[in-house]
């Protein structure tokens, strides 16, 4: 069963802070496409308080049928609309991708992947990821890199397909967390702040077929 107009979505926000992650907000359904659901700013019940999204994040959403059976399904920002009052575009779930379960977890999978990093005009480097998703990547790079939470990195992903073929996703993140190794390297972790909707698609493509792997392990 998909969600419908007016019906009220509980959502979680992936976060890095675990008790950032934890909170449930409300939000409404104020209309819906083809392809999306656009949904009201979301509020934390209790305090009155909204809670800003941004372009690309992850979200845990859950909604309740007129029987009270309680459905989930994974979702992220895909921009924002203002229509007398700013409206929030989500990725509207496939029916099969609904589920009675809760997936605590969002859709992000361990992957050693080539991403070429631009900072500046004169300054590029590549690094390694160690897990992309739907809303962002962290990877690893040498700690002499000039780069601290907030930076901006221009990224450039290559994508291999279990098929053989090869793509490439372009995008621009932003880091939210840089965490020293022991080896000298950086761990840092970044969240999308531009991606073009076809090139996030191209990441999840890989998450599922990664997550397929993984199954039949």
């Amino acid at each position: 069963m998909l969600p419908t107009i007016n019906q009220f979505l509980y959502l979680q926000v992936a976060s890095s802070d675990e008790k950032e992650a934890a909170l449930e907000y409300k939000s409404r359904i104020a209309d819906i496409s083809d392809d999306e659901l656009l949904i009201e700013v979301p509020i934390l019940e209790g305090t009155g308080r909204y809670k800003r999204l941004f372009l690309g994040d992850e979200l845990s959403a859950c909604f309740f049928t007129e029987e009270g059976v309680k459905h989930f399904f994974n979702t992220h920002v895909l921009g924002f609309k203002e229509d007398g009052v700013k409206l929030i575009r989500i990725r509207k779930p496939e029916l099969e991708s609904i589920t009675k379960i809760q997936r605590r977890h969002f859709l992000r999978v361990a992957a050693e992947l080539e991403i070429a990093i631009k900072l500046s005009s004169h300054v590029s480097f590549i690094g390694i990821t160690d897990d992309v998703g739907g809303g962002g990547i962290s990877l690893l790079a040498d700690a002499k890199w000039p780069i601290v939470q907030g930076t901006e990195l221009d990224c450039w992903l290559l994508i291999p397909y279990r098929n053989g073929t090869v793509d490439h996703a372009q995008f621009r993140a932003e880091v939210v967390r840089v965490k020293p190794l022991e080896n000298g390297k950086n761990q840092i972790m970044a969240k999308f702040s531009s991606i073009l909707d076809t090139e996030r698609q191209r990441i999840i493509r890989y998450c599922f077929e990664r997550q397929l792997d993984f199954r039949k392990r």
